[in-house]
């Protein structure tokens, strides 16, 4: 009887050291494989954007240096046109990177070059365009295709989407902790993918030693002026974050309802890019300023240092709606960031508080308002912004996030949780 029991027991040890040897294998070889297409990743999509960041650069110094340029924009509107009438019919843009990842779409490959070139053109004759959108794409691209060349399976494709999501922010961004958050945090609101956090990590950090390899270096900006944690300056900046969210649903709205125009009233592509063009050009002349044209850092740096026109915050989106709707190629974040930082420097000097400051808080929070991604606009700031003005960050970002309510840049984009109460509610973000 003894002897059975003790055959048991031992039987029983060895089931359980070979059940936890094959978990410790498990982990282990997972572990190893995403090592391994991490670093693959970070490689390529580190490069492919450093290489998207220094041409924007050039295409965009060429045309500060010949002005003239700019008005070309209707032409580089019609080849954007008829390279997606040619070769991209089905490219739908960010939205459909988002897509991939829940697993109702596919990201082409041809992605990559048609969002490379038809950008560097909307940059070059002085579009008002960022280029995140074209990275969400480019990374999105090359991570989906690497994850076909490899024997992986769907989930683990879905994976590599993120994981050149991470890479291609964090080489053009230069904030590798924000790009690991941003491509998990982005799809659905209220859910984390944590199973992309290794790979996510690894090509985010290696893309931004790539970058900066390639002569790619980070935004980095300095605040000024920044007062002590008291009860008077965090009333006023919670008062600029509750403006600022109200600024992202106007910046929302303006853009999908004169997209919605374009669609209704002007449908032929080519006309709608021409349309669009001569009215960009002509409000250009009319306000005697280049401010508007490309993404616009130049100005974000001046409102940071505590320089602002008035009225720049509202004609930079209305000159991105008209970019971006009439179908020339970018990204809105940047341009959100220009909006945000305008908008925040302007309140700080009526109100007496550090325009500076106020610059930085209006620009991360209008990006949580557009974007519905909170902890990515938290380390967005840290990264750029360093951790002086952490307080005042944290609470700008959370009034953000909860009175910009169910609206977004992305139509494609879930809310899987309610923003005011533990609920589940999962319908998309509101156009």
């Amino acid at each position: 009887m003894e002897e059975k029991q003790e055959n048991l027991l031992q039987n029983t040890m060895q089931e359980k050291a070979k059940y936890y040897g094959n978990r410790i294998w498990r982990d282990m070889s997972s572990l190893g494989k995403w090592l391994i297409l991490a670093v693959v990743t970070g490689c390529i999509v580190g490069a492919a954007s450093s290489l998207f960041s220094y041409v924007l650069k050039t295409v965009t110094n060429v045309r500060e240096e010949h002005l003239w340029i700019f008005y070309l924009l209707p032409v580089s509107g019609l080849i954007i046109v008829f390279l997606y009438q040619k070769f991209g019919k089905d490219d739908g843009g960010p939205n459909q990177v988002f897509m991939t990842i829940r697993s109702k779409d596919d990201v082409p490959l041809k992605s990559a070059p048609l969002i490379f070139i038809s950008t560097a053109l909307t940059h070059l004759t002085g579009g008002s365009a960022g280029r995140e959108g074209a990275v969400i794409q480019l990374g999105g691209s090359i991570g989906n295709q690497l994850g076909r060349m490899l024997p992986l399976d769907e989930e683990d494709r879905h994976v590599m989407v993120m994981c050149g999501m991470s890479a291609a922010f964090s080489a053009i961004f230069g904030t590798p902790i924000a790009a690991v958050v941003f491509s998990m945090e982005i799809v659905s609101v209220g859910v984390m993918y944590y199973a992309a956090l290794v790979p996510c990590v690894f090509s985010s950090l290696i893309a931004s030693k790539v970058a900066g390899h390639m002569g790619i270096g980070p935004n980095v900006f300095h605040l000024s002026d920044i007062p002590d944690f008291h009860l008077i300056p965090s009333i006023q900046i919670i008062l600029l974050a509750m403006l600022c969210a109200g600024l992202s649903v106007l910046f929302c709205i303006i853009l999908h309802s004169l997209g919605d125009f374009y669609r209704s009233k002007l449908k032929n592509p080519y006309i709608r890019l021409v349309c669009s063009s001569l009215v960009i050009i002509l409000l250009t002349i009319l306000l005697h300023t280049s401010d508007y044209m490309g993404a616009g850092v130049p100005v974000i740096a001046r409102a940071i240092e505590g320089t602002v026109r008035p009225d720049a915050f509202f004609w930079k989106i209305i000159f991105t709606a008209l970019t971006l709707e009439a179908g020339f190629k970018g990204g809105e974040i940047v341009p959100s960031f220009f909006v945000g930082a305008t908008f925040g420097c302007l309140f700080g000097q009526l109100l007496g508080l550090s325009p500076s400051l106020c610059a930085a808080v209006g620009m991360v929070s209008v990006f949580c308002g557009v974007t519905n991604c909170p902890i990515s606009s938290l380390l967005i700031a840290f990264e750029l912004f360093g951790y002086v003005a952490v307080p005042y960050f944290m609470i700008a970002i959370s009034v953000s996030y909860l009175l910009s309510g169910y609206y977004g840049l992305y139509h494609d984009q879930t809310i899987v949780y309610s923003k005011y109460k533990p609920q589940f509610v999962n319908r998309k973000t509101r156009e």
